[in-house]
């Protein structure tokens, strides 16, 4: 899930304003239509199957092996290699988690979805570009802080489910407290070097982020619509 909104979504006067607060005011209505997919409503009612929740999983899988990937790629460059923190990595836990759900043939069972291979490919072609990756690595790794633990108790109370049998994605047990992380990380933000341009592409790829995780999602609702926890 993206991170949370503010309250209001000023235009940032960007000579004083920090590029974290920028970032999230400039994106808020973005991460608004994001967080309303009905799709994400229904996994938080518990009136979707066990098989919408392994499928959304699933197709975070692709995101995060190409996210994390273009990361381990551009961990020594001077702008992306700020927010690097190996302890965020989730494919591990998106292995297990898929293990659990779909059993140990997952891999040859979940494939990407249309949607999914165009965010992915995006992502794929920041590693020429650190700055849109930024945008990237904030939108998913901050989403998943701040919102992930809500989906989390979703997941537990409707299928019964926990950390060994489907839920690991949303644990960060490396990180220690979560809140002075997302403070910490909100300062590197502060701290890269960006000028008024790279600034301007950030938030715009942020923004993008938003859409191509929605159009994820939007799919995996159409796809099923209807169903009821189980």
């Amino acid at each position: 899930m993206p991170a949370n909104p503010v309250d209001a979504n000023p235009t940032p006067d960007t000579e004083q304003t920090p590029f974290s607060t920028e970032l999230r005011q400039a994106t808020w209505s973005d991460h608004g239509d994001a967080e309303q997919q009905g799709f994400v409503q229904a996994l938080l009612d518990g009136t979707l199957p066990r098989a919408a929740y392994a499928a959304m999983l699933a197709q975070h899988h692709f995101v995060y092996a190409a996210l994390e990937e273009v990361g381990r790629t551009l961990a020594e460059d001077p702008l992306a290699g700020r927010i690097h923190f190996p302890a965020l990595s989730r494919v591990p836990a998106l292995h297990r988690d898929l293990t659990a759900l779909y059993g140990p043939d997952w891999r040859d069972r979940v494939f990407p979805t249309p949607p999914t291979r165009a965010y992915t490919a995006r992502i794929e072609g920041t590693a020429a570009d650190p700055a849109r990756y930024v945008a990237h690595h904030y939108t998913r790794y901050m989403g998943d802080l701040s919102g992930g633990r809500f989906l989390r108790r979703a997941a537990e109370r409707a299928y019964g489910i926990d950390a060994d049998s489907g839920t690991a994605f949303f644990d960060f047990p490396g990180l220690g407290s979560l809140l002075r992380f997302k403070d910490g990380y909100r300062r590197r933000l502060d701290e890269l070097d960006l000028d008024a341009a790279a600034r301007r592409r950030v938030v715009a790829e942020t923004r993008l982020a938003y859409r191509l995780n929605a159009e994820v999602l939007a799919d995996l609702g159409r796809t099923h619509a209807g169903g009821r926890a189980a």
